[in-house]
């Protein structure tokens, strides 16, 4: 508690008390919640999104020359060191995630942090690395298609994706394909995604029982590959760039809005039902 002239005053208290309520006033007010308002005549621009996973080939066509910067994580000594990525995807599973957002947000920026090798897998301590170095280099939104099982880094993966919160930064992580829990999709202040079968990039359904809150298309997909190529593919991993692609609509047109914002339209303008 802190003393003031009215008498003790609780902490945190500081920003709803006297001349300081002011200062919440949000140009941007969440009244009129639909498609219209939320994604009228955006396309992505002025919004940066940040995919981590195994690369983007930037010269791929469905990318469409939209990759702004692409650095890796490398693990020396077990400390993780951000250089930068001459080596592009080494899978094709970023190139896709890449694609689908561009494909939603065609003048979006794209940032590739590469955290996993040529057989789909990574390190926590360079997931982690790359968390922090995007919300470091303030980028808008995140895609995480990608998850950790690891209970030792629990407590650091909730640390940074409250650090994303705060800062602004909209975190879009798929659940994992296999039951278990999976960090950060896990956390509130996340967006989590799974998968439904219904091929319309458009229809997505918000979900009030967690673990998994929002679900997009993610069944037979067309994705973007490796080497120029496309293939059909189905996973949670392509249900969360189709959410990432339209946060990037919707902070390109109310760049203002915070996570917990965003995530309030996504509920609110979510369909009902396949009807």
């Amino acid at each position: 508690m802190s003393e003031t002239a009215a008498g003790p005053r609780p902490a945190w208290s500081e920003p709803f008390i006297g001349d300081a309520v002011a200062r919440l006033r949000r140009e941007a007010r969440l009244d009129r919640l639909d498609r219209d308002w939320a994604f009228e005549g955006a396309t992505g621009r002025g919004v940066t999104v940040c995919i981590i996973d195994s690369g983007v080939e930037a010269e791929h066509p469905a990318v469409g020359g939209r990759v702004r910067e692409r650095v890796a994580v490398e693990l020396h000594a077990g400390e993780p060191e951000v250089v930068e990525d001459t080596a592009g995807d080494l899978f094709g599973h970023g190139t896709a995630c890449a694609g689908l957002i561009v494909g939603l947000a065609p003048q979006v920026e794209i940032v590739s942090v590469r955290v996993l090798g040529a057989d789909l897998k990574g390190r926590g301590a360079a997931f982690l690395a790359a968390l922090e170095w995007a919300i470091d280099h303030r980028v808008d939104v995140i895609n995480l298609s990608l998850s950790s099982k690891s209970e030792a880094l629990f407590a650091d993966f909730h640390e940074v994706a409250d650090r994303a919160y705060f800062a602004g930064v909209t975190l879009v992580s798929a659940a994992n394909n296999a039951p278990g829990p999976s960090y950060p999709s896990l956390f509130s202040s996340v967006i989590s995604v799974a998968a439904h079968e219904e091929p319309d990039p458009w229809r997505w359904y918000y979900n009030p029982r967690p673990p998994v809150e929002f679900g997009a298309w993610g069944v037979n997909v067309p994705i973007a590959w490796r080497d120029g190529g496309s293939t059909v593919a189905t996973g949670n991993s392509f249900a969360a760039p189709h959410i990432a692609g339209l946060v990037a609509l919707l902070r390109s047109r109310h760049h203002d809005l915070t996570p917990f914002e965003v995530k309030a339209v996504l509920a609110a303008t979510a369909d009902l039902s396949a009807a």
